[in-house]
């Protein structure tokens, strides 16, 4: 995919603030701090596009990112965030709720999972509640470049059989570029059937 042009469009909180265009969206979910904005920038070959914080939960919408004018990117908040209140984190389930599960133009959701470590049991409890929405889904294991290539192959499978997923897992690095053609393969994927219909 040659990203000609990408921009961030608006932060929502709520449904009536969501673009109503019906562009093809892609959602980016996964706990605080596993690298959502660096991958998002890097798939969008921009260096701060989506803001990268040190202090995680700092996502408190839903960011939309148009993409060649033809398609979406959602960044949601990151879950598992032990420094925000319970009604905070109630506010953003909530939010991601109404979103996942009355979101028309939503074609995939990426759920990203920190390759280094086991899924948590947020992780755990987001990715079956995932499966139940009816939407294709990807594991997307980042930060890959943080262990050895021979390494790969035990994280990928030990994600797969904590989170009992039948979907692909693709260990990417936002720091080197590994993985990163095969995630714009997927999308493209899903943006042609969409062609064909």
């Amino acid at each position: 995919m040659i990203v000609k042009r990408a921009e961030f469009e608006i932060s929502a909180v709520r449904p009536a603030q969501w673009p109503n265009d019906g562009l093809p969206e892609f959602a980016f979910v996964g706990r605080s701090n596993v690298g959502k904005s660096s991958l998002l920038n890097r798939l969008l070959s921009r260096k701060a596009l989506a803001r990268v914080s040190q202090k995680p939960g700092k996502t408190q919408q839903i960011n939309f990112f148009v993409v060649n004018e033809a398609f979406r990117f959602a960044d949601l908040p990151g879950y598992g965030y032990a420094a925000v209140s319970k009604t905070t984190r109630a506010q953003f389930s909530k939010m991601m709720g109404e979103y996942l599960t009355q979101r028309t133009p939503l074609k995939r959701v990426l759920h990203l999972i920190d390759i280094r470590h086991e899924p948590t049991a947020d992780d755990q409890f987001m990715h079956a509640e995932l499966m139940q929405l009816g939407v294709p889904l990807c594991v997307v294991a980042t930060k890959s470049d943080k262990i050895s290539r021979g390494q790969h192959r035990a994280a990928v499978q030990r994600i797969e059989k904590i989170l009992r997923t039948p979907y692909a897992v693709v260990p990417v690095s936002s720091q080197t570029g590994a993985g990163i053609n095969d995630v714009w393969t997927m999308i493209e994927a899903d943006l042609e059937t969409l062609r064909q219909v």
